[in-house]
């Protein structure tokens, strides 16, 4: 595969991905904190460890499905080119 094939393939599943996980951290702190925001690093109305959470948590999330894409990437190049 063209290396410039395989780095628009990365680069949209970057941004899929990116997406997919903001969507499912959303949820995720919908159903913890039973807020509809999470809060924002800049926000005055949070203390420190509700920040520092919500970003644990959806670095968290971000890795788990930055992980699962490359993989399935790596599975999909694997079986498709033998390598």
């Amino acid at each position: 595969m063209s290396r410039v094939v395989s780095r628009s393939l990365s680069a949209a599943s970057g941004m899929l991905g990116g997406a997919l996980a903001g969507v499912i951290f959303k949820q995720v702190w919908k159903f913890a904190s039973g807020k509809e925001e999470a809060p924002q690093a800049t926000s005055e109305e949070y203390g420190w460890r509700e920040v520092m959470v919500a970003a644990a948590v959806q670095g968290a999330i971000f890795g788990m499905v930055k992980a699962a894409i490359d993989r399935s990437a790596a599975q999909s190049i694997h079986r498709a080119t033998g390598k």
